[in-house]
C-alpha cells in the first residue's frame, strides 16, 4: 500500500447560525472549516484557530483532531450530487489518503511531519452536519457506512502541513477497527466479550470505555 498522506488541514472557530431548510432552530457549531496552507502547530488540544461548540462530545485531549478518509470524497461527491464537495466537509481537520475505518485501528500511532497523533475513538456524526449541508438523512448516511472519521489524540505536538506522510509507527491493537469499534457502539454488531475488552483499553476515550463496559458487564 502506498504511504499514507496529509492531503488537507482544515480549521474553524464555533459560529452561531439560524434556521435553514432542516429546522427552524438556531444552532451554534465548529463544523465549518477552511483549509491552512503551510506548516501549522499541532498542539496537546488540537490547532490553533480550531474549536467545538458542545465540549461535551467533542474536542479535549482525546479528541484533538478529527481525522477523515479521502477516498470516500468521490463516492459522496456522486451521492449529494456534489463534484465540487471540499475537503473538510465532514468537519474534519486533517483528511489523509489511503487509510479509512477499516484499516486504521484504536491505538494506532502514527507520526505526521514532526507529531505523533494516536486514533482514541471512532467520530459519530451529529446532527449539525445534516445542517450543514441541508440534507436531512446525511447523518443517517454517514452512520450507515460507518464512514465518520476518526477522533485522534496528540501524544506528541509539532508541526504539521499537507504533504506530509503517515508513517504507522505503534499498532498495539490490530483486531479492533475503528469500524468494528464503531459497528458495536451503535449496534450493528453484538459482542459482550468484545465490548469487555475495549472497555479496559486505555487509548480508547473514558466515555466509550464506560459505555462498552456495562456492554460487556455480562462476561465480568
Amino acid at each position: 500500500m502506498p504511504m499514507p498522506e496529509l492531503r488537507s488541514i482544515q480549521v474553524g472557530m464555533p459560529t452561531d447560525y439560524s434556521a435553514d431548510a432542516i429546522s427552524e432552530q438556531p444552532w451554534r457549531s465548529g463544523i465549518y472549516k477552511s483549509a491552512v496552507t503551510g506548516r501549522i502547530w499541532l498542539h496537546k488540544d488540537g490547532l490553533p484557530g480550531d474549536g467545538q461548540a458542545n465540549l461535551k462530545v467533542h474536542g479535549g485531549p482525546f479528541r484533538a483532531v478529527l481525522v477523515y478518509a479521502a477516498v470516500h470524497y468521490p463516492v459522496w461527491q456522486i451521492e449529494l450530487a456534489n463534484p465540487d464537495l471540499p475537503f473538510g466537509a465532514f468537519g474534519e481537520n486533517l483528511t489523509v489518503t489511503e487509510l479509512t475505518e477499516e484499516t486504521v485501528n484504536l491505538g494506532d500511532v502514527y507520526k505526521v511531519g514532526d507529531a505523533l497523533i494516536e486514533v482514541a475513538q471512532p467520530r459519530q456524526p451529529c446532527y449539525k452536519l445534516a445542517r450543514r449541508w441541508e440534507i436531512k438523512d446525511l447523518t443517517a448516511r454517514v452512520e450507515r457506512k460507518g464512514w465518520g472519521g476518526w477522533y485522534c489524540r496528540v501524544l506528541q505536538p509539532g508541526y504539521i502541513q499537507a504533504g506530509d506522510a503517515l508513517e504507522l509507527q505503534k499498532r498495539p491493537y490490530p483486531e479492533y477497527s475503528v469500524y468494528l469499534v464503531d459497528s458495536l457502539m451503535t449496534g450493528k454488531i453484538e459482542n459482550a466479550r468484545v465490548a469487555l475488552a475495549l472497555s479496559r483499553i486505555e487509548a480508547l476515550t473514558d466515555t466509550w470505555r464506560e459505555k462498552f463496559a456495562e456492554m460487556g458487564a455480562t462476561e465480568a
